[in-house]
């Protein structure tokens, strides 16, 4: 923030925020970041999907956040952070920025849900709560894994 104001770099700027960081990363050999603090309580999870259901594609996802805020990614305001959807995928490394690729879906618009289309078959899918430059938070703030069945 400068003054009461949020500082804004815009979703590509804190895109390529995050790549360059995890660049400096990889180059300087360390391990994690600066992470933004997670308030005490803050939680996402997935409404209305439960694990093992099963469910027809496309299917519609929606987020829930309890304990924080939803900010487009590039936004600098405390206990805000936008929603990634992990999709058959293990839960990325809280120090370094979340891929962005099929299976790391960004919701840096401030979007909480989508509509997605999945295959036929078995599929987990997470939440994460990433900071305005795709960094989960300190701790991590996760859903749980569920497994749904497509049909």
């Amino acid at each position: 923030m400068i003054g009461s104001r949020p500082v804004r770099v815009g979703a590509a700027g804190a895109l390529a925020a995050g790549l360059v960081l995890a660049a400096w990363v990889a180059r300087a050999g360390h391990h994690e970041l600066a992470r933004t603090p997670a308030p005490d309580g803050a939680r996402v999870y997935l409404i209305a999907l439960s694990d093992g259901a099963t469910v027809s594609s496309p299917l519609t996802v929606r987020f829930g956040l309890v304990g924080m805020g939803v900010a487009p990614a590039g936004v600098l305001n405390p206990k805000t952070g936008h929603h990634h959807l992990i999709i058959d995928a293990p839960t990325p490394a809280a120090g370094v920025p979340i891929p962005n690729d099929q299976n790391h879906r960004h919701f840096g618009g401030g979007q909480t849900e989508v509509e997605l289309e999945l295959a036929p078959g078995p599929h987990t899918l997470q939440l994460v709560l990433g900071d305005h430059v795709h960094l989960p938070n300190d701790p991590p703030i996760t859903s749980e894994r569920i497994r749904i069945t497509v049909e």
